[in-house]
């Protein structure tokens, strides 16, 4: 006589839906308008925590992303299908900035921006122009390119954090 054992059924590992971080992070920001809405001295004396919270969230995003994109390059395996994807990915980039431009630049045609300004080109001073001119000149392009804030490269993301 054989006795089979019945296949056991693992134990629900659903965890309550008040230690979900996202259910977590919804509650915060409700308590956090309700505190700032009628106890705006306690909400302002909050702040820091709320900066702080911003800022660790900033810090997360770039790393978060990036090792996202790596890990799904390199699980990909097929170095083929990279490439597929690459070109892709560039095609999607230059079309999408494409329409981006032609929608900016009808954007422009129809609203006209800076056609309402009352503005007499006579009274306009050329001379305050050719100043900035002349600086610009003397500056060059080497001291324009060690001038421009690196804070703001496309690289300073990944070792900003944000």
């Amino acid at each position: 006589m054989t006795v089979t054992a019945a296949p056991s059924v693992p134990a629900s590992t659903k965890s309550p839906w008040y230690s979900i971080l996202y259910v977590q992070v919804l509650i915060a920001i409700a308590l956090g308008v309700l505190v700032g809405h009628f106890y705006p001295g306690t909400g302002k004396a909050l702040k820091p925590l709320g900066d702080g919270f911003i800022s660790l969230i900033k810090m997360m995003i770039a790393p978060v992303i990036f090792c996202t994109v790596v890990h799904g390059i390199s699980s990909m395996g097929d170095l083929k299908r990279v490439g597929r994807v690459g070109l892709k990915a560039l095609l999607y980039f230059e079309v999408v900035s494409t329409i981006a431009l032609l929608v900016g630049l009808l954007v422009g045609e129809i609203i006209q921006p800076g056609s309402g300004f009352n503005i007499d080109p006579a009274t306009l001073d050329p001379k305050a122009v050719a100043t900035y001119v002349h600086k610009a000149s003397e500056d060059g392009i080497v001291a324009h390119l060690m001038a421009i804030d690196h804070r703001t490269s496309f690289f300073a993301v990944l070792w900003r954090g944000g």
